[in-house]
């Protein structure tokens, strides 16, 4: 698996602390990203050497938050990782855009999110024109896949970037 770094924040998860680790990879190219130095590679590092960072975080901690780049890019690790969170009695959240509704569904699922935040990158009939991927029809059908959990909390996030839209 790949990363970029892990971190402890009280504003990732709200009304929770968290600890929050950033997976590398990205199949978008938005121009404003927070994160575009993991956009194609990361930090190598295995499972057991996250669920040691968790551990070492977890008495002071009530989630852990999965973000990116774009985690489910490496959606079978994030599995792993939510797996051992929930083994040890935490929160999950996963940060997306949404471009792979099929492995968002997979982890719903499992029963293993708690909390969903979305990155609405644009108005969906404007995708391809602001982050040149016409993903807009992924999104609204993650969107949709997400809300049929009742148990799942979906957050739908916008960066405002007014000389793109």
């Amino acid at each position: 698996m790949e990363y970029s770094v892990t971190v402890t924040s009280s504003i990732e998860y709200p009304k929770n602390m968290s600890f929050v680790i950033f997976l590398a990879k990205c199949p978008l190219r938005c121009p404003y990203c927070s994160n575009s130095e993991i956009l194609e590679e990361g930090t190598e590092i295995s499972l057991e050497e996250i669920y040691e960072k968790i551990d070492d975080s977890a008495m002071f901690m009530d989630a852990v938050v999965v973000s990116g780049g774009e985690p489910l890019v490496q959606y079978e690790d994030v599995i792993e990782i939510f797996k051992y969170v929930r083994e040890i009695g935490l929160k999950t959240k996963l940060d997306t855009s949404g471009v792979y509704p099929d492995r968002l569904q997979k982890i719903l699922d499992l029963g293993l999110v708690d909390y969903v935040a979305m990155d609405i990158k644009a108005p969906f009939d404007k995708y391809e024109e602001v982050i040149k991927a016409d993903i807009g029809q992924n999104v609204k059908e993650s969107m949709k896949i997400v809300n049929r959990y009742d148990d799942v909390t979906l957050e739908c996030r916008t960066t405002y970037c007014p000389k793109l839209l």
